[in-house]
């Protein structure tokens, strides 16, 4: 079995634990007010006092980032957990019970996985209003049938193994099979989800607010971080350079860390060195 505790997998665990610990630190402390207006300080460069710079109104860009990193990290997490919890629901009960139920799902289902996710997000967006909990809500929505189809595969492959027939032999209810043999051999694959899905919905949360159509102004986010640095990309390259940073390396650390989850959790991968 492979560790672990990979070199990639050290990485990935140290970007993630730091954008955790920025996004957690925020709730206590950032080194300038994020919000806070200062023209006479207007796109200052990197200094003592403002470590990264200032933004157009002044503001600190240090000090919104890290504001930036916990309005992302809350809203992944939350849309991970909507998508994880009503997908999961929905697979279980199309792989387990089948029939017309599974067919008229599915068929709706497959509906909406026809269209790109950040396409669907978009739509749902002009209906629930560009705010941060309709993101979560619309990115849910759009996220959720992909976890229902692995879901439902997973379930499908289980439900004639013989300890699902044994349990049935037993006298147990189907609900009861579900939940306690079905569901938990479903923790696996959707833990490698979970982490995948976890980067998906902040690349995509930062393309909705880069598009005007996130988290409203002026709260932080690096997507409306990186939309409003346009303007200012010769006199202050600094403005586009760090929020694209953060999205880059969150990226790139959530990725490693999906891989040695996978490695980890596959049973493809036991016993390979």
């Amino acid at each position: 079995m492979k560790k672990f505790l990979t070199p990639q997998a050290l990485i990935g665990l140290f970007i993630v634990g730091l954008i955790l610990a920025a996004a957690l630190l925020t709730f206590v402390w950032t080194p300038h007010d994020p919000l806070k207006i200062n023209f006479m300080a207007r796109l200052k460069p990197p200094s003592a006092t403002y470590w990264l710079g200032t933004d157009e109104f002044g503001r600190d860009e240090l000090s919104r980032l890290m504001a930036g990193a916990s309005n992302s990290v809350w809203i992944s997490f939350l849309t991970v957990l909507f998508s994880i919890t009503i997908g999961t629901a929905i697979g279980v009960l199309t792989g387990f019970v089948r029939g017309w139920t599974d067919r008229i799902i599915m068929a709706f289902i497959n509906a909406l996985l026809a269209f790109p996710g950040l396409l669907l997000a978009l739509a749902l967006l002009a209906v629930f209003g560009a705010n941060k909990y309709g993101i979560i809500l619309a990115l849910g929505l759009a996220y959720t049938p992909s976890v229902t189809r692995i879901v439902r595969g997973t379930v499908m492959s289980l439900r004639e193994k013989e300890f699902i027939e044994s349990s049935r032999v037993l006298g147990n209810s189907e609900l009861y099979t579900m939940f306690r043999h079905v569901l938990p051999n479903c923790v696996a694959p959707l833990t490698v989800l979970a982490t995948s899905m976890f980067g998906w919905v902040i690349l995509a949360e930062s393309s909705l607010s880069f598009l005007g159509l996130g988290v409203p102004p002026p709260a932080p986010t690096w997507g409306n971080m990186l939309a409003a640095a346009r303007p200012f990309m010769a006199q202050a390259t600094y403005l586009s350079i760090f929020p694209g940073l953060c999205i880059a390396l969150t990226l790139l650390g959530i990725n490693f860390l999906g891989d040695a989850v996978r490695d980890l959790l596959d049973p493809r991968m036991r016993g390979v060195e």
